[in-house]
């Protein structure tokens, strides 16, 4: 949701630039501050983002992205798989990336394919299998299963588009990295393969949309080892969210996960059956985690209107929210894991604007939710993996240091 002043909103941000009077009630009856989710001017994932908001280290515990979208998707990653986390592109005949989302294809499409490629063998002498699934719309998982196999491996997307694919390789000189790496080669020109050929695609043609005619994949990743958050601080804690790196993380956190039907990870989901769910969820969980997409979308597609429009359905979201929890026993935060620029198209490493508010918080004067107002608050600037135990502080979950 954050963002950075844009020349079109009169060098506004789109949360300053939105109307969102839930937002700002958030912000005027609580505490502000500003988060560097990760440390100051280094971009995250949204994955180490969220693993640092939930309370860890993500510089000591990450282990790579590909499992996390996996686990999310409901694609098992057992000890010793190793998983990317991939995404259906446009290339050209020299293999010259020309649409990393293959025009943000549909869930149907890209089902169709993914259903095509799971049936590709493997070479008998790998002695290893494969599970391939798309998940929302371009994106996909990949989890490849055999004995001794490795996350050395770097990636065949580079992020560009008008760069040609990366080659794989391996990242060490372990016989594991080098396997693993053959492996995945093979599996990217099978892939490619069945694609060029393949009736959706040339329907697509046909309908005037571009081919989903490669599969990019980076992050390769296995479930990091860490303690779930019951454990931590002896919380129910649950996740509602569709994007399945999210849930991802959230599951690996030990967090229960709550389908809503609508919520789809997209511009188009549910905001008022997630709020409703979120509500639902409070009646049996000490915390929940309500996470919305599509703000990133918006930003990732540089559509600065949608965006704007976005932060104002998020703000009808958390109105209602508001209206049926009872704020004095409820804490509530709102904050972004991530900056996204609308301009680069890219995550930032620009700080996020945080409020929390609930009984016995030590409110400032700050009354607008946005990156620099919040940035004059009480709560100042903390860290992401400061913000569980702010919270947990306030709801009596956290234990002394000391004597």
């Amino acid at each position: 949701m954050a963002d950075r002043p844009l020349k079109e909103l009169d060098w506004k941000t789109p949360l300053e630039a939105a109307r969102k009077p839930s937002l700002n009630q958030i912000a005027k009856t609580g505490i502000c501050g500003i988060m560097d989710p990760i440390s100051p001017g280094l971009p995250p994932g949204s994955d180490t983002a969220t693993l640092a908001l939930l309370g860890y280290d993500a510089l000591k515990v990450y282990s790579g992205r590909g499992a996390f979208e996996a686990v999310g998707s409901g694609v098992d990653v057992l000890p010793g798989d190793v998983a990317f986390r991939c995404n259906f592109a446009t290339v050209d005949n020299n293999l010259v990336i020309l649409d990393r989302r293959a025009g943000r294809i549909s869930n149907e499409d890209a089902s169709k394919l993914a259903e095509s490629l799971q049936k590709i063998k493997l070479k008998k002498s790998s002695n290893a299998v494969f599970f391939f699934k798309n998940t929302i719309q371009h994106r996909a998982v990949l989890v490849i299963r055999g004995a001794k196999l490795s996350t050395a491996v770097s990636d065949s997307d580079p992020e560009k588009v008008g760069e040609k694919i990366s080659e794989i390789k391996p990242l060490d000189e372990s016989p594991e990295a080098r396997v693993t790496g053959e492996i995945l080669k093979e599996l990217m020109q099978k892939f490619h393969q069945v694609l060029k050929q393949h009736p959706v695609n040339k329907e697509r043609v046909r309908r005037g949309l571009p081919r989903a005619n490669i599969i990019l994949c980076r992050g390769a990743g296995t479930i990091p080892k860490i303690k779930s958050l019951s454990q931590i601080y002896d919380t129910n804690a649950a996740c509602i969210g569709a994007a399945p790196l999210i849930r991802g993380v959230c599951k690996a956190a030990g967090m229960k996960l709550i389908d809503v039907k609508g919520a789809t990870g997209t511009p188009q989901t549910d905001f008022m059956a997630k709020a409703k769910a979120t509500v639902q969820a409070l009646k049996t969980n000490d915390f929940v985690l309500l996470h919305v997409k599509a703000t990133d979308v918006a930003s990732h597609d540089g559509n600065i209107k949608q965006k704007i429009e976005l932060i104002e359905k998020i703000d009808s979201m958390l109105g209602y929210v508001l209206n049926n929890i009872n704020l004095n026993e409820t804490y509530l935060a709102v904050t972004a894991d991530h900056t996204t620029s609308s301009v680069t198209r890219n995550h930032e490493g620009d700080p996020v604007p945080i409020a929390i508010t609930g009984p016995y918080v030590r409110r400032d004067d700050i009354e607008e939710y946005d990156e620099r107002e919040c940035a004059k608050g009480g709560l100042n600037r903390i860290r992401g993996m400061d913000l569980m135990p702010t919270l947990m502080n306030l709801i009596g979950e956290t234990k002394e240091f000391g004597a």
